[in-house]
């Protein structure tokens, strides 16, 4: 049976969102009373399912999804790729419907060829996933029915992770404990429960599908290897923020229709700076569910980009010379009552609750910085990082000027108010007056406190936020366990909880001031200065993927149950088989285009120029140097691009046999200069070659979207 709001292409958000989301409000309906209230205990680690208990869950579970058109399931994991992972089984076998509580719990994938760092060999196959019951199971349409998907995480057979979910679960299990204690240490005793909330931005490009085709670099590496500035590129930000084209509001209108089926809320969308880049936003949840509605927010931008005949690009630097695209996630803490804690307040009592989580966000990454830079060393950020708005990879902290104040006001008297919002005069009566913020942005800040949250501007577009959040909440739990010590020692001395709070807040701030910047995080002096305060650890990315092993924060990281030594381990060494294999494609891509396309289309344009000087060879134009020089000119670049193309290929050659981290030292030092390189000479011959003999769609084309 086909839902009926299927068959409405537009209703109202309100009419359809969550109808193919098996949520609490739907358990609540489709559960009796007793298993209910045993799934909510569950989800807050109270109580353990019984297999009855699961066998009734799965049954509903079943005919919900049976009755809005599902014929599939399918646990839905997150394996080291990044990516997601669906393995489709049928709900009904030999007539009969088949999903019981069993299927529910635990699945049997085959681990042998997901992303094991070499530690499996293809025998060792048996995985299993396993249901995660703190995220809703969904439902994706398809043409002729539907699939039930089933968060889970992902385990080898010995109980290894492998993926993101276990870890991040690990985390936030870690954070949200001690923020509890936290909590009650500070007289709460009426908060049941603290939560870690997160919420993404993604940023995308859109190009005309038929067109992107045509180049093999954006077909097989989502960006593009060469391509000569247009002549408009970002010049004056002309698209930011500007009005959405017809073409893409009609692509994002169909991406937010399903989402909210889903139960997704996307709160802003938007041109960015780029030409062809946008953004959406989605609404702020509990941080597990928030790295899995990201993860659907992608999938689903995905396929209705095919649809639309859109290339979607998520890499982090498909243009050269033009903005990139982040993900900027934004965190916090809320309690059992709703209360943002780190929303500052002009109470006293709260306002301390807010310093000491605030406080030990700052003590914890002056310790552990090094964890959040190895979270966002990919392949993509390495062309992104440092340039065009986005963060630098130095880890800082831009807490703005009036908790700068504040800190200072804490340490001289012991003060921990803020003072009273004013309102801003427009000198317009028309216009409303404006509450401003606390704080102007900082946007050369990788780590910026923005009003009532952390906003960490590091993780790539294409990245899950998985990582970054695990790392950020891993961070934030060693620096509440300070704070609750701290706290506690001072009450032990006979101090109140408030004055004690306010004691460890001050020494947290004070220890962690090396991590806290305020000005141009951009700029060489800050570089200077912060190899001085000791927050450089490594300038590649293949170091900053070493520092995931760095002894203490392995230390860190193992003592709070995040990962286990051989799980660090083979993240590390997956994230570095990631990163090279990524550029040596682009190698192969980049060889490719120069003998397939590139060096036969200088050929043509030196044919076309000579057969021109011999047909008129009887005619007098006066001084033919201008003309010839150009000729030459021709005939050295394709001399030259031969030459670095003949390099290029014997580089390559030299990455066989070498470990991941030797190869992707290679790439960095020797392969990519040489890229560079020749993307500098393709650009250049670009420029002075006829557009139709020219082999690839060039900027000015590509960046383009009719209506």
């Amino acid at each position: 049976m086909q839902d009926k709001e299927n068959k409405k292409e537009y209703q109202p958000q309100r009419e359809i969102f969550g109808t193919l989301t098996f949520d609490l409000n739907v358990m609540k309906e489709k559960l009796n009373p007793e298993i209910y209230t045993q799934v909510v205990n569950a989800m807050e680690g109270r109580e353990r399912l019984t297999p009855e208990s699961l066998d009734i869950i799965a049954g509903a579970l079943r005919d919900w999804a049976i009755s809005k058109g599902a014929t599939h399931w399918s646990h839905w994991f997150q394996p080291l790729t990044e990516l997601t992972a669906e393995k489709h089984q049928s709900f009904t076998l030999d007539g009969h419907e088949v999903f019981r509580g069993k299927n529910l719990a635990q699945g049997e994938p085959d681990a042998s060829s997901f992303p094991s760092a070499g530690n499996r060999s293809t025998f060792e196959a048996r995985g299993y996933s396993a249901w995660d019951i703190s995220s809703p199971a969904f439902i994706v349409k398809s043409p002729k029915g539907g699939t039930l998907y089933i968060p889970s995480v992902f385990l080898s057979y010995d109980g290894t992770s492998l993926d993101l979910k276990t870890p991040l679960l690990r985390s936030l299990e870690a954070l949200e404990t001690r923020a509890f204690k936290l909590m009650r240490t500070l007289g709460q005793r009426g908060v049941r429960y603290v939560k870690m909330t997160a919420g993404a931005e993604q940023e995308y490009f859109l190009l005309d599908r038929p067109r992107a085709q045509l180049r093999p670099d954006i077909r097989h590496c989502g960006r593009t290897l060469i391509g000569a500035q247009p002549a408009k590129a970002q010049k004056l930000d002309h698209h930011y923020m500007g009005a959405i084209p017809p073409r893409v509001l009609r692509y994002m209108e169909d991406v937010e229709r399903d989402l909210s089926r889903l139960g997704v809320s996307v709160l802003a969308r938007h041109n960015e700076v780029a030409r062809c880049q946008f953004e959406f936003a989605h609404l702020f949840s509990d941080a597990n569910r928030a790295c899995d509605q990201n993860q659907i927010l992608m999938e689903t931008m995905r396929k209705l980009a095919r649809q639309h005949e859109l290339r979607l690009l998520f890499h982090e630097k498909p243009f050269a010379g033009m903005n990139g695209s982040g993900k900027h996630t934004n965190i916090s803490l809320m309690d059992s009552e709703g209360r943002n804690l780190l929303k500052p307040s002009n109470s006293h009592r709260r306002n301390v609750i807010f310093l000491a989580f605030m406080s030990a966000v700052v003590l914890g990454l002056s310790k552990y910085h090094s964890l959040l830079q190895a979270s966002v060393a990919t392949y993509g950020n390495f062309f992104r990082l440092g340039g065009h708005e986005a963060p630098p990879s130095i880890m800082s902290v831009y807490l703005g000027s009036a908790l700068t104040d504040l800190i200072r006001r804490l340490n001289e008297y012991g003060d921990a108010s803020l003072p009273e919002k004013g309102t801003m005069d427009l000198g317009l009566s028309k216009l409303p007056d404006i509450i401003p913020f606390d704080s102007d942005r900082n946007r050369t800040s990788p780590v910026a406190f923005t009003g009532d949250k952390f906003e960490f501007r590091a993780p790539g577009s294409s990245q899950s936020i998985a990582l970054p959040v695990t790392m950020f909440a891993s961070i934030w739990a060693y620096g509440i366990d300070e704070l609750i010590r701290r706290t506690e020692e001072g009450i032990s001395r006979g101090l109140e909880p408030i004055d004690a709070a306010i004691e460890a807040s001050r020494s947290a701030f004070n220890e962690g001031k090396n991590i806290l910047f305020e000005g141009d995080a951009y700029s060489s002096e800050w570089r200077d200065e912060a190899k001085r305060r000791g927050l450089i650890e490594a300038e590649s990315i293949p170091d900053r993927i070493e520092l995931f092993l760095k002894p203490e924060n392995k230390s860190l990281l193992e003592s709070l149950g995040v990962y286990k030594s051989h799980e660090l381990e083979n993240l590390r060494d997956i994230r570095m088989e990631s990163f090279a294999t990524g550029l040596e494609v682009e190698a192969a891509v980049l060889y490719d285009m120069l003998y397939e396309g590139v060096l036969p289309a200088i050929s043509k344009q030196l044919t076309l120029e000579r057969n021109s000087m011999l047909y008129f060879d009887d005619v007098d134009f006066g001084d033919m140097t201008p003309w010839r020089d150009y000729v030459t000119g021709l005939g050295k670049a394709k001399n030259a691009l031969i030459h670095d193309a003949d390099m290029l290929y014997g580089l390559r050659e030299n990455l066989s046999g070498m470990n991941a981290r030797e190869r992707s030292d290679s790439l960095v030092n020797d392969i990519v200069p040489l890229m560079e390189q020749i993307r500098a000479r393709c650009d250049a011959a670009e420029l002075v070659t006829s557009a139709d003999i020219w082999p690839y769609p060039i900027y000015r084309n590509l960046l383009s979207l009719s209506a």
